[in-house]
């Protein structure tokens, strides 16, 4: 789930497209699909390295404007991210029990492509022409995360919530600024131990 738009960073592009394209910032939340690689360090804390995937295409049209035929002026507006997060968990009952809640953090990097395309408006003269702009990059910031995880012998399960931050500069022609990478995940986990 992507940051809503009251709390999105100054000059966020997202928020920045809403001033003349019709969309709610909510609907860029998509699921998630990642993996992660969870090792011991003593019996009460884990450390792990982990990659995740998302992309999400948002269909929007120009709020106060038509095509001369009055067709809407149609855009896509596209964002993709790979969030990979060195993360560390306190287990405060322990790796050996079967029930095991956890609170944890770590760094992010966040690799993401942002793209617009379809068609735009000149606002010198208000002609309508088609075209794509896209910006990528990779960006840094804090992950947050607690969960529970239910583990037998050598297969595991449990439900995590996760939070990222991190922002990246856009450069121009879009209308916004930045591009805020933030949100929440809330995720289901399948585990499985390899070795003892």
């Amino acid at each position: 789930m992507v940051r809503g738009a009251d709390a999105r960073v100054d000059g966020d592009v997202l928020n920045a497209d809403r001033d003349f394209l019709t969309f709610d910032v909510d609907e860029f939340n998509t699921w998630s699909i990642g993996g992660e690689w969870l090792f011991p360090v003593g019996n009460y804390i884990e450390g792990g390295a982990g990659i995740a995937f998302t992309r999400k295409t948002v269909p929007t049209v120009y709020t106060n404007l038509v095509n001369a035929n009055g067709s809407e002026i149609e855009q896509e507006l596209r964002l993709r991210t790979v969030p990979m997060a060195f993360t560390f968990r306190v287990l405060p009952l322990g790796q050996h029990t079967g029930f095991q809640p956890y609170l944890g953090g770590g760094v992010g990097l966040i690799n993401w492509r942002y793209a617009e395309s379809g068609q735009f408006v000149d606002p010198r003269d208000n002609s309508i022409f088609n075209d794509s702009s896209a910006e990528s990059g990779t960006a840094a910031g804090p992950v947050a995360l607690g969960g529970i995880r239910f583990a037998g012998d050598s297969i595991a399960s449990g439900f995590e919530i996760r939070y990222q931050s991190a922002e990246a500069d856009l450069p121009a022609p879009f209308a916004g600024t930045k591009i805020d990478l933030g949100g929440w995940s809330y995720l289901f986990t399948i585990g499985a131990r390899f070795g003892r």
